[in-house]
C-alpha cells in the first residue's frame, strides 16, 4: 500500500495521472467521483450515464467547476479535452470505452449493462473494475478468461464485501493460516416477500432506489456477494442459501466448526453470512502447529482451535481507488473468479407465478435469489437470477419459493449476458 501511494505521488509530481472512466453516477459512482479528486495521481476524467444531470451533479459535489467540463459523445472532442486536463460527461458507452482513458469502473449495478460494458472494455484493451457483482456472479469466469487473453485486468473492487473479505482471506493465507470459512454480515433479517413498494420510503430516505434496498432485504444481494466470494476462492455454501445465523463476532469461531466438533457446519471451506455483525466481513482460520495456537491465545484471539479475523467496515466505492491503483500499476486484481463458476445465485419465485406472467429481476416483485452450487445449477437446469430481465416470460406455472428452471421461462437470448453465460458453460469454466 505504501508503495502504491508513492507511485501515485510520483505520477502527480510528473504532471500525469491515471485517467479513470466511470460508468454510472448513482450513489456508488458519485462517491467514487468525489473520492478520486482527493487522491494524488488519479482523476475521474470521464463519466458516462444516460442522465447528464446526474453526472453534472456528481461533478459539482466533487467541486469540479462547470467550465472544466465537456459534454460530448464525439470521440475526437473527448480525447482533446482529456489531453488538456478537462473532465468529460457523456451518454455513450462506445465513447467511454474508445476514449483515451486508462481504466473503466462499472458503477451501474445493472447485470445486463455490466456484461456489455465489461466485454467491450476487454475487447478494446481497457482494464475494467466492477462495482457490479450482479454481472460478475454469473459471467465473471468467461470475462476473466477474455481479460487474460487480451492482456487487461478484470477485477472486483476493494470496499465491496466480497473484495473486503478476499483481502482478509489473502492476508490469512499469506500469513500461513488455514482458512476454514469466510463471509459477511447482514444488517436486516431476510424477507423473501419484500417488494420495492414496501421499502420505498426507507430507500428514498437513504438516497437509494427502492429495488436496490429490496434486493438487500430479500437476501438476493447477499447471495450474489457470497457467490462472488466462492468463485474467487473455490469455497462453497455449506447449505443452499447459507446458514444465516444470528451471532456476535465472539461466538463465530465456535459456531463455524464442524457438527462433529460442536459447531453448525457440514464441511469447511465455505462461504456464509451472519446477522448481527454488519457491516463487517470475516474469515475463520486455524493453524496446524501448536505454537501458532499458543501465540494466538497469547494475543487474545480466543481459545481456538478456530479464530476469527474480522473487519468491522467496508467502504464500498470509496475504496475503489485502491483497486484502480493495483490494476493499473501492479497489473493485479483485488478479487477475480479464478476458480470458475463454483456457485451460482439461482432464481426463486417471490410469489405464485402463472404461465404468461412477465418477470422483472433483482429487488423487484416476482423473483429473488439464493446461493447454490454450480453442479446443482447445471444438473437441475436452474436459471441464474442475473439472466432474468424485464422481458422474461413464464411458460409454466411455478409456486412461491420454487426454483425456476430453463424449461419454465422464456429468456431474452439476444442479450450479451445470456450469450456470455452459454459460452462460459460450453467451455466448462
Amino acid at each position: 500500500m505504501i508503495r502504491l501511494n508513492k507511485k501515485l505521488k510520483e505520477l502527480e509530481k510528473s504532471g500525469k495521472s491515471i485517467n479513470v472512466g466511470v460508468a454510472g453516477s448513482g450513489l456508488m459512482g458519485t462517491g467514487l467521483i468525489s473520492q478520486l479528486t482527493l487522491i494524488d495521481g488519479m482523476r475521474p476524467t470521464l463519466v458516462m450515464d444516460r442522465n447528464l444531470d446526474k453526472i453534472l451533479k456528481a461533478f459539482s459535489l466533487a467541486n469540479i467547476d462547470g467550465e472544466n467540463i465537456l459534454i460530448s459523445n464525439d470521440l475526437d472532442e473527448i480525447n482533446k479535452a482529456i489531453e488538456i486536463g478537462k473532465y468529460v460527461a457523456c451518454t455513450s458507452m462506445d465513447a467511454l470505452i474508445k476514449s483515451n482513458i486508462d481504466i473503466i469502473v462499472d458503477a451501474t449495478g445493472n447485470a445486463i449493462a455490466g456484461a456489455e460494458l465489461a466485454l467491450s472494455s476487454i475487447e478494446n484493451k481497457k482494464d475494467i473494475v466492477l462495482l457490479n457483482v450482479e454481472t460478475d456472479c454469473v459471467v465473471g469466469p468467461i470475462l476473466h478468461k477474455k481479460a487474460l487473453e487480451n492482456g487487461v485486468v478484470y477485477t472486483g473492487t476493494a470496499g465491496d464485501e466480497p473484495g473486503s473479505a478476499k483481502e482478509i482471506y489473502d492476508f490469512a493465507v499469506l500469513s500461513g493460516f488455514e482458512v476454514l470459512a469466510m463471509g459477511k454480515g447482514k444488517n436486516n433479517p431476510i424477507n423473501y416477500e419484500v417488494t420495492p413498494d414496501m421499502v420505498r420510503e426507507e430507500a428514498l430516505g437513504k438516497n437509494l432506489k427502492p429495488e436496490m434496498l429490496a434486493g438487500f432485504v430479500d437476501g438476493t444481494n447477499t447471495m450474489i456477494e457470497m457467490t462472488v466470494m466462492a468463485n474467487s476462492t473455490g469455497f462453497k455454501a455449506d447449505v443452499v442459501g447459507g446458514h444465516g445465523i444470528e451471532a456476535s463476532t465472539e461466538e463465530l469461531p465456535d459456531l463455524f466448526r464442524l457438527k462433529s466438533e460442536g459447531g453448525i457446519l457440514n464441511s469447511y471451506k465455505i462461504v456464509d453470512y451472519v446477522n448481527g455483525i454488519a457491516p463487517g466481513v470475516f474469515v475463520i482460520v486455524t493453524a496446524k502447529l501448536p505454537q501458532i495456537h499458543s501465540e494466538m491465545q497469547f494475543l487474545k484471539m480466543g481459545d481456538g482451535p478456530n479464530y476469527i479475523l474480522y473487519r468491522p467496515y467496508h467502504l464500498t466505492s470509496l475504496e475503489t481507488p485502491i483497486t484502480i491503483a493495483r490494476a493499473v500499476i501492479d497489473r493485479e486484481a483485488t478479487i477475480a473468479p479464478e476458480f470458475g463458476q463454483v456457485c451460482d445465485t439461482i432464481t426463486l419465485a417471490k410469489k405464485d407465478l402463472k404461465a404468461g406472467d412477465y418477470l422483472d429481476g433483482i429487488g423487484k416483485y416476482t423473483v429473488y435469489g439464493t446461493i447454490e452450487s454450480y453442479e446443482n445449477t447445471i444438473s437441475k437446469n436452474l436459471v441464474p437470477i442475473s439472466l432474468i430481465t424485464d422481458g422474461a416470460r413464464m411458460i409454466k406455472d411455478v409456486k412461491k419459493g420454487e426454483a425456476i428452471t430453463y424449461d419454465m421461462v422464456e429468456l431474452d437470448e439476444t442479450t450479451t449476458i445470456y450469450k456470455l453465460r452459454k459460452e462460459q458453460e460450453n467451455l466448462n469454466l
